[in-house]
């Protein structure tokens, strides 16, 4: 696995134009992880476009009583999995959810936000929703506070010590993307760069989680981005055995980092409110493929520049199922 040592300078010392210039990179770093998926490597920048450009736009539009409806929560667990690492039953669980549930309780978690807690104790009624699920829910829902609790930046940042897919470790990660959001914007703010970006935690989580794949597959393009001190942003080291970053990203990689960092996770049944409505195992339904698709024709101003907006409905997700039937997620494990 690369070392994510590299991505926690960057994360600790990387200045506000440098933040910038990675994330002008996400879409290419988006392309380069999805040129990594054995089948389908075209799916990852369709989903992905479909999640940061115009999921945050439906639930803004529904206003007061924002909240999401079965095929979007369905469709978000198909990113997210596509982005990270494939568990079919997962994939059953969100599907077991009624139309109703989902619209109620995506409503209740959204109504407590900023507060990041409630919103996640909320979400955690939905069948298949850990606390990186939830958090990808928030991201959606609310940028301006909550970010995505991807692997790579847990990895990134020296505080953290390994992956702990808890409540409590999702709020002590917000608190430190939240803390460089604030240190981007004040310098942006001294810079008197009308045109510079205003920093959020899930932009901030998306530079981060760029640095890390791009340094990680080709770190010849961050070598334009220079340091304070003139020197580029170092890309990434790989460890001496070789191994490179999986192509999957798995939320329970047990590899060691260069950085001393353990990625071995603590594996939680978070879901234990959930039951296979039909009483089949993990094993039974390791064939189930998401076929929700979820299509809009509605544009976007996000800061992510826009990438072609058809969405593929043929969802034959057929990534490798894990070894262990585990819950992903914090409670997705």
């Amino acid at each position: 696995m690369a070392s994510a040592k590299d991505t926690a300078t960057f994360f600790t010392h990387g200045t506000h134009t440098q933040y910038e210039q990675v994330l002008k990179l996400y879409p290419t770093a988006v392309k380069l992880k999805s040129e990594r998926r054995a089948k389908k490597p075209e799916e990852l920048v369709k989903l992905d476009n479909w999640y940061q450009n115009e999921l945050p736009k439906k639930i803004k539009s529904r206003g007061k009583d924002a909240h999401m409806i079965h095929e979007e929560l369905v469709q978000t667990m198909k990113w997210k999995q596509t982005r990270g690492k494939y568990y079919p039953q997962l994939s059953y669980l969100v599907k077991v959810n009624t139309p109703r549930a989902v619209m109620a309780e995506t409503k209740k978690a959204f109504k407590k936000l900023p507060n990041l807690e409630q919103a996640i104790t909320a979400l955690s009624n939905l069948k298949g929703v850990g606390t990186t699920m939830a958090s990808a829910l928030l991201a959606a829902a609310c940028p301006e506070s909550a970010p995505f609790m991807a692997d790579e930046c847990l990895l990134a940042i020296p505080d953290i010590e390994g992956i702990d897919y808890t409540t409590k470790e999702y709020l002590k990660f917000v608190s430190h993307i939240q803390a460089v959001a604030e240190r981007l914007n004040k310098a942006a703010r001294e810079s008197n760069r009308p045109e510079a970006v205003i920093w959020s935690p899930h932009k901030v989580e998306l530079a981060l989680w760029t640095h890390y794949v791009v340094s990680d597959i080709q770190p010849d393009l961050l070598s334009s981005i220079p340091l304070e001190n003139g020197n580029s942003i170092p890309p990434a080291i790989v460890h001496q055995n070789g191994d490179s970053l999986d192509t999957t990203t798995s939320e329970e990689s047990n590899q060691g980092l260069a950085n001393g960092k353990s990625t071995t996770t603590t594996l939680l049944d978070e879901d234990t409110n959930t039951s296979f409505a039909d009483n089949s195992s993990p094993a039974s339904i390791e064939a189930e493929e998401t076929n929700d698709s979820v299509v809009s024709d509605s544009t976007n101003d996000s800061m992510v520049p826009e990438y072609k907006r058809t969405l593929d409905e043929d969802d034959s997700n057929s990534v490798e199922t894990p070894s262990k039937k585990l819950r992903e997620d914090v409670g997705d494990k």
